[in-house]
């Protein structure tokens, strides 16, 4: 990753009226929680986000993206393509990629989908216990224009209760998605 292309992403991503809110993670293992999750745009605000710091954060994509000449773009940007199929193989499969590699920073939503849900889905905890990586409750907030890893958010061995805990910690920061009818908390 080029100088000039880190400087081109962090003008980019201010030109388009983002606010970046701090800096990279600085742990060798750590998974950003994207949220709210609403639309495919996130991905490119997020992506020119933590590119401007010249750090490569990866992000779970369904397989069906992974066509040419989109595939090789993805793979470019850090995307990782997933079989939703299998959420047990998926999750596995990335603890085991996590494993293999000095540095890997992964970026995932906890809602699993773009669409509203109740219920946040728990892989996240799983990954991060199962590799000793640090969670961070990031965010886009597309009324703010404001995007942030976050904060470190402490996990217990009670994967729903701290997801539960997750949901309302979001819910009070009172963030909009880019789709207002496809973020919700509880």
């Amino acid at each position: 990753m080029t100088k000039g292309w880190t400087k081109f992403c962090g003008w980019l991503l201010r030109k388009m009226g983002w606010t970046s809110v701090g800096g990279p993670m600085t742990e060798k293992k750590a998974i950003v929680l994207g949220v709210p999750h609403t639309s495919a745009s996130d991905f490119l605000v997020s992506y020119l986000f933590y590119t401007q710091f010249g750090k490569k954060a990866r992000i779970m994509i369904k397989k069906e993206f992974f066509v040419f000449p989109l595939g090789p773009i993805l793979r470019a940007c850090g995307a990782i393509p997933v079989d939703r199929s299998s959420a047990a193989a998926m999750v596995k499969g990335l603890i085991e990629e996590m494993d293999k590699q000095d540095e890997f920073h992964l970026a995932m939503a906890p809602e699993g989908t773009r669409k509203a849900i109740a219920k946040w889905k728990t892989g996240y905890h799983l990954i991060a216990r199962s590799t000793g990586a640090t969670v961070y409750a990031g965010y886009f907030d597309w009324g703010r224009k404001r995007i942030s890893c976050g904060e470190r958010f402490p996990l217990t061995d009670d994967s729903r209760a701290d997801t539960d805990r997750l949901q309302k910690y979001y819910e009070a920061m009172n963030l909009e998605g880019k789709h207002k009818d496809g973020f919700r908390t509880h």
